[in-house]
């Protein structure tokens, strides 16, 4: 199935972007009268005839309308701090959200080796993702925010989760996967730190806030591989 994506929709008719028209028009050579489906980016899939066509616009009437196509039965959000190699945070953004992931938060933490983050390509990524991965709601990419600011925001009921090393209190943790067995909630938050890892500091004032510390095995993970294991683990444990 071929999926396009439009945010210009209303009760029955949208219109595709220049860059989604031209793919539609001029790579996939459709035309008026054919039939189109095309995500909306909030999960629904509509399933639409072309009415008019051009070289940097298409417009179409919707016929049908599917919610939650491709959804998932959580929302999940991953506080991630970029990496260095910025390729290595976008493979990540791409990953997840084929699995299932909700928001993306890029954290700024002191021993962030990236100290800012443009959100501009992630989008398109996101974008780009959704319709790859057949799923009609794009997940939410938010600026970058830094550690303590995120934490002491108000997540309600979620599930917090912070992966540290916690040297020092190694016992207190829990895996992700034991972690999740025991919350029979659907909003999960996991934070992922820098190369460096959070600070002591950081790490503290997120218990102190109500995260969870959690481990994901033996193994040491880079930073996006580390991110990409929760994302995997959220998605396992409700499907």
């Amino acid at each position: 199935m071929e999926l396009f994506y439009s945010q210009d929709v209303n009760e029955h008719l949208l219109t595709l972007s220049e860059e989604e028209a031209r793919h539609c028009v001029k790579v996939l050579r459709h035309k008026v009268g054919d039939e189109i489906f095309v995500i909306d980016g909030q999960g629904q899939l509509l399933k639409c005839i072309l009415t008019a066509t051009g070289s940097s616009r298409a417009e179409a009437e919707i016929v049908e309308r599917t919610p939650s196509f491709g959804g998932h039965p959580y929302h999940l959000t991953m506080a991630v701090c970029p990496t260095k190699n910025n390729e290595r945070f976008e493979w990540f953004v791409e990953k997840a959200c084929e699995i299932g992931v909700d928001c993306i938060v890029p954290l700024l933490g002191e021993r962030s080796q990236r100290r800012v983050y443009k959100t501009d390509r992630a989008r398109k990524i996101l974008v780009s993702a959704a319709k790859q991965s057949l799923k009609a709601a794009v997940p939410q990419m938010n600026e970058m925010m830094g550690v303590r600011e995120f934490v002491q925001q108000d997540f309600g009921q979620a599930l917090k989760c912070i992966a540290y090393c916690f040297e020092e209190e190694a016992d207190a943790r829990q895996s992700l996967p034991e972690v999740l067995s025991q919350y029979a909630g659907k909003e999960v938050v996991v934070m992922i730190g820098p190369e460096g890892d959070f600070s002591p500091q950081e790490a503290h004032l997120a218990l102190q806030h109500g995260f969870v510390p959690v481990h994901f095995g033996a193994s040491r993970m880079r930073t996006e591989t580390a991110a990409l294991f929760a994302v995997s683990a959220v998605y396992q444990h409700h499907i």
